[in-house]
């Protein structure tokens, strides 16, 4: 029997993700009221794909997500596949509305699923995710929360040790949003001392990826390829570093070979914080799963504002001590500060009479990235630190949760 307590704090984080789901769909209804008008969507921040793709990719009329070399969705399989089966629930072509409402709520589900599984991992820390101001303004920017639920059910399996169904999960997150790929340097870091396991769970996940994306390559390889050709030739675009030093007329000739030597210098500085750790196995591995997501977007061409769903979630499952919070505050304000930024600066681009100007665009890229290093650090501190500092709210928690954990 699951103690009471147990039921107590589902129910919990539950409530709390309800209400944060609300309070980005109040934050989305202007937008959703009036039209999505351009630069009426930018001044209210409340832009969504949800509703921008919803014609410009002609979901509106049934039109198969990868059938255009052109204008196929520029998605991988699965959240394509999402796109399209919620247009097939819409009859009306003009449904815009119907359309977006239809994906807030499986958004909503999903988010409220992820908080109870972050729960689940870090019961320490998992209200916070909930209390995060960028994260509740992003949650219906895209279909981002598909892949984050998928990748922390892998994160969930993989602590407790059931690394073949990890592997497939991963593979499922992958085929939804390409990101969790980098996951597996985290992987390949835990079991560096065992090659055969490290091999198997590389091979499943690649086969869960291949047999999801095979169908559609095969009868569609132009359109399923675009997402890939896109990425791969893609200028300096919003949010990146690159963007900002762009701004403030700083250039490199070649950035996209900078931006491999930048990788490789961040895999042997990960796996170099994975060698000197003095915590468990588990501690390290989310440690470097955060470090490695954080240093690939940071290092990507782009940072759309949604990101931030990415990184919260591995943020608060890295967190081991309780005066590590502040640093985690640190960072999500620059997160919310970015997050302001962004939008009044694309209105000021489309046309409105205020707006952020370039160079304090830009500054806010400086900050966000900055508190994000600044966090980055106190994990990789906290890594070479034993000791475990938690408050007897935490330790009552984990306690409770390590009983309630299946077997």
């Amino acid at each position: 029997m699951i103690p009471t307590s147990i039921n107590k704090g589902t129910r919990f984080i539950v409530l709390l993700a309800l209400l944060a789901s609300i309070l980005s769909f109040a934050k989305f209804q202007h937008c959703r009221s009036a039209g999505w008008g351009s630069p009426d969507v930018y001044i209210h921040m409340c832009y969504s794909d949800l509703s921008a793709l919803y014609g410009a990719r002609e979901i509106n009329v049934d039109r198969w997500p990868y059938e255009s070399a052109e204008n196929s969705v520029e998605y991988p399989v699965i959240t394509g596949l999402v796109m399209w089966a919620t247009g097939q629930v819409i009859s009306d072509e003009n449904g815009y509305r119907a359309y977006f409402d239809l994906n807030v709520a499986l958004l909503a589900l999903l988010f409220i699923f992820s908080a109870w599984l972050l729960w689940r991992i870090k019961p320490e820390f998992a209200p916070l995710l909930a209390f995060s101001p960028a994260v509740i303004g992003s949650l219906y920017i895209n279909w981002d929360l598909w892949a984050v639920a998928a990748a922390l059910i892998a994160i969930y399996l993989f602590k407790n040790e059931r690394f073949d169904l990890s592997a497939l999960a991963l593979g499922v997150a992958i085929a939804t949003k390409f990101f969790p790929v980098v996951l597996l340097l985290p992987v390949i870091l835990y079991f560096k001392t065992d090659i055969a396991k490290m091999i198997r769970y590389i091979a499943l996940t690649s086969l869960a990826w291949f047999a999801i994306n095979l169908p559609i390559a095969l009868t569609n390889f132009d359109g399923w390829a675009r997402f890939y050709k896109m990425n791969l030739d893609r200028s300096s675009d919003l949010g990146s570093i690159w963007y900002a030093l762009q701004l403030r007329d700083i250039t490199f000739g070649n950035s996209t070979l900078l931006s491999i030597a930048l990788v490789l210098l961040a895999t042997l500085a990960i796996a170099n914080v994975a060698n000197q750790s003095k915590v468990t196995r588990f501690e390290t591995f989310a440690i470097t799963s955060f470090l490695t997501v954080a240093a690939f977007v940071t290092i990507s061409k782009v940072y759309s504002p949604q990101y931030v769903i990415w990184l919260t979630p591995l943020a608060l499952i890295a967190l081991r001590r309780k005066d590590e919070r502040s640093a985690f505050w640190i960072w999500q304000g620059g997160e919310a500060l970015y997050h302001l930024a962004i939008w009044q600066y694309l209105a000021s681009y489309t046309g409105a009479k205020f707006g952020v100007p370039e160079g304090l665009y830009a500054l806010s890229i400086f900050i966000r990235v900055a508190t994000l290093a600044w966090f980055a650090r106190s994990l990789i501190h906290s890594s070479r630190s034993m000791d475990f500092s938690m408050s007897e709210g935490g330790d009552s928690l984990s306690a409770l949760h390590q009983k309630a954990r299946p077997i």
